[in-house]
């Protein structure tokens, strides 16, 4: 069995921050990790952005009860604890739309029920 080492790397931040950004392979729980995506907006020209973002493992967990809903759960997603708001020009922008696309920076993670304020929350 291959183990892969599990990697930190400190990045400076503007700000005079440190961030700890793990690889995938080997995760256990929740950590910040380099995250990269295509900015869209209708009336403008795509965007490749990397960032980093939220990614891991949370303990979840269901169990049956005698009354309704008839099932106690414990569901937690690996969310923002701490992060920084950032924006990105897009290219080619019509005169009528704003070139800016908002994203955020994680800065620091940790398990917790999933919000819609900052987190796409579906279910299966």
């Amino acid at each position: 069995m291959h183990l892969y080492p599990l990697l930190f790397l400190l990045v400076a931040m503007a700000a005079g921050g440190c961030v700890a950004v793990t690889t995938i392979q080997g995760v256990r729980g929740c950590a910040v990790r380099d995250f990269s995506f295509v900015a869209q907006k209708p009336g403008c020209r795509s965007l490749h952005i990397t960032t980093e973002a939220c990614w891991g493992r949370c303990h979840t967990w269901e169990k049956p009860v005698l009354e309704p809903p008839y099932i106690h759960r414990h569901h937690r997603v690996c969310t923002y604890s701490r992060s920084r708001p950032m924006a990105a020009r897009l290219p080619g922008c019509l005169p009528h739309v704003s070139p800016l696309y908002h994203y955020p920076l994680a800065l620091s993670c940790h398990c917790s029920i999933c919000s819609t304020s900052d987190t796409e929350c579906e279910t299966f």
